[in-house]
């Protein structure tokens, strides 16, 4: 997903803000078809919004925030479980950033992405994976394991940042 939208900062290089376009997409909150681990209750759904319109990755505590703002009543650890919940479900990537903090995002659809994400900004871009896709199973086969699972972050300084104006 490439969100577009206006976008702020968090005060912690996280960019959040109103996205366009993707939504959890005429399937999901009132749409029936988004795969959540239990069930999907107005909470849920309220984190899932919340979530496909954030312009990238974010934290729990900010995604918490906006809903607050919004006048949603979901208490924190409502969003911390809901989050985990999508993760393992498929239905957000989840990076972490220089302090360990686990950001998330949005994934509209099963495939698994990965991101190259700026460290200064919170700029955040998907790359080509099959390559590191196919490296992950080959090592993985050739261990004997199946089903195998990895993470991959990638993070630099972005054109904006290393290059200031």
């Amino acid at each position: 997903m490439e969100a577009q939208g206006s976008t702020a900062s968090d005060g912690k290089g996280v960019r959040v803000g109103a996205a366009k376009g993707d939504r959890p997409g005429g399937a999901g909150p009132g749409g029936g078809d988004v795969r959540t681990v239990g069930r999907l209750t107005r909470q849920r759904a309220s984190v899932l919004d919340a979530l496909a319109a954030a312009d990238g990755f974010v934290s729990a505590q900010v995604l918490h925030a906006e809903l607050a703002s919004g006048r949603a009543r979901v208490g924190l650890s409502t969003v911390y479980r809901a989050l985990a919940g999508f993760a393992e479900a498929g239905r957000v990537d989840v990076v972490r950033d220089e302090g360990g903090e686990r950001l998330f995002r949005y994934r509209p659809g099963a495939d698994h992405r990965h991101y190259l994400i700026c460290r200064h900004c919170g700029l955040s871009l998907p790359v080509e994976s099959a390559l590191v896709e196919e490296w992950a199973d080959r090592v993985g086969a050739a261990a004997g394991f199946v089903d195998v699972r990895h993470t991959v972050e990638l993070t630099g300084s972005c054109a904006g940042c290393r290059y200031p104006k």
